[in-house]
């Protein structure tokens, strides 16, 4: 018994001496490194923190601002590029804090207005992760290319001190009721914190900062917003461009899968879909969709649309020859039908489509110009892409098949000019229009 006494002593002393002084355990604690690879998957790091080509998390990927070009950062556990040096403090003061090692202030690139929300044992979990369970790789950081003196970093500082929320200490408080508020709570914690949603599909003011960082600052939060090129859709319940006509089931697929019968994933949101949701838990994609549909619409007054089977009709009948209706005949039908109702979880449907009815035109013109390819999940393997036609259609052609998908089948998004698709096609580094 004695000896037992002493083996079950000299046991506990070496499983105490696998945590490191400030209370954060070894490599041998497989578990919470598992835990902190699923939370890193939830935060999609690797988008961000791996460039093209590049090694895991190793950094090196440019984000551009309108301030210039932001490099981001390695985060391997190498020692002298990367972060092995970071203490757990280091570590929670860049996630959460926006503050570097050595005090500077991050630039909001780096979305730690939403990480804020995180919890702190849930930062204990990343920070195991990305000592142990993350390949070290020597790789030196890139300065941004933002020009002085823009690139004082003294004025993040202020902008932190203006826009950041306060850091939790554990669990949020909230007011959200339902059925099953474990479920909601569930899901706004994952939206608002971890998967930093409203850094992309909420708009900004004019200090780049989010309009809302929670549906409690009003209807913004979620509203939409434009990134790199793209509209970030509205996740509200608006029926016409937000998720009102999705069912929970609905979000949870396209998560799960990059692809829905409303719609498919494309730009930034395809690798979102690829790199992070599809890797999360049924339990956890079922927590998002419901919070999601309990945010109520920006425009609680908007009818639901309705479909309308006559531009199917006079597209079928050759009645409709206008120059909208024969650019959509020669490019488009081919997949989208002349219904408008595409192929289910193949080819998106045009008819009826948020992303279609939305009030700013950028996806559908960029997609039109650039074309999009639907990212491959385990769930849907296979990507389907669509080519782009910016070296065959002119601005206005482009202008008038887009204005016709955005008035037909009950559709009704306003008219899109040349001079709309010109600025795209800039914006996005199109090929330049054919000549006529």
């Amino acid at each position: 018994m004695f000896k037992q006494t002493i083996v079950a002593a000299f046991s506990a002393l070496v499983a105490s001496a696998a945590f490191a002084a400030d209370g954060m355990p070894a490599a041998a604690d497989a578990q919470m490194i598992k835990q902190g690879e699923y939370l890193s998957r939830a935060g999609d790091c690797i988008a961000c923190h791996t460039a093209r080509g590049g090694k895991p998390f190793a950094g090196g990927l440019g984000i551009e601002s309108p301030l210039g070009t932001i490099y981001s950062t390695n985060i391997t556990p190498d020692k002298d590029t990367g972060i092995g040096n970071y203490t757990y403090e280091d570590f929670d003061l860049a996630v959460r804090h926006g503050k570097a090692r050595d005090g500077h202030s991050l630039y909001p690139a780096m979305p730690y207005t939403a990480y804020a929300k995180v919890t702190p044992d849930d930062v204990k979990a990343l920070y195991a992760y990305f000592m142990h369970g993350v390949e070290p790789v020597k790789q030196e950081n890139k300065d941004t290319d933002i020009s002085w003196p823009m690139s004082m970093r003294w004025p993040l500082t202020v902008w932190r001190w203006m826009f950041a929320p306060d850091v939790v200490s554990g669990p949020a408080a909230s007011d959200l009721k339902g059925a099953d508020r474990e479920t909601l709570l569930r899901g706004q914690y994952l939206v608002e914190g971890l998967g930093h949603c409203s850094t992309c599909h909420t708009p900004r003011g004019v200090a780049l900062q989010e309009k809302a960082l929670s549906d409690a600052d009003g209807s913004a939060f979620l509203s939409g917003g434009v990134v790199e090129g793209w509209l970030a859709k509205n996740l509200r319940g608006d029926v016409a461009d937000g998720l009102g006509s999705w069912t929970k089931e609905d979000i949870a697929v396209f998560l799960k899968s990059g692809r829905n019968g409303h719609s498919a994933a494309f730009g930034g949101m395809a690798q979102v879909v690829e790199d992070s949701t599809q890797h999360l838990s049924d339990a956890d994609l079922n927590a998002i969709a419901v919070y999601l549909k309990s945010l109520p619409p920006v425009n609680k007054d908007a009818k639901p649309l309705a479909y309308d089977e006559s531009v199917a009709q006079a597209l079928r009948t050759g009645k409709d020859k206008g120059d909208g209706a024969m650019a959509f005949l020669n490019n488009c039908a081919a997949c989208h039908r002349s219904t408008g109702k595409g192929y289910t979880e193949t080819f998106p449907q045009l008819a009826l489509s948020s992303t279609v009815n939305s009030a700013d035109p950028a996806s559908l013109i960029h997609i039109v110009l650039k074309g999009a390819q639907m990212p491959g999940t385990t769930a849907a393997p296979t990507a389907y892409a669509m080519p782009g036609f910016d070296w065959r259609m002119t601005d206005k052609e482009v202008a008038d098949v887009v204005t016709f998908v955005r008035s037909s089948w009950g559709n009704k998004g306003a008219a899109v000019s040349a001079s709309d698709v010109a600025k795209v096609r800039k914006d996005v580094g199109a090929a330049a229009q054919p000549a006529r």
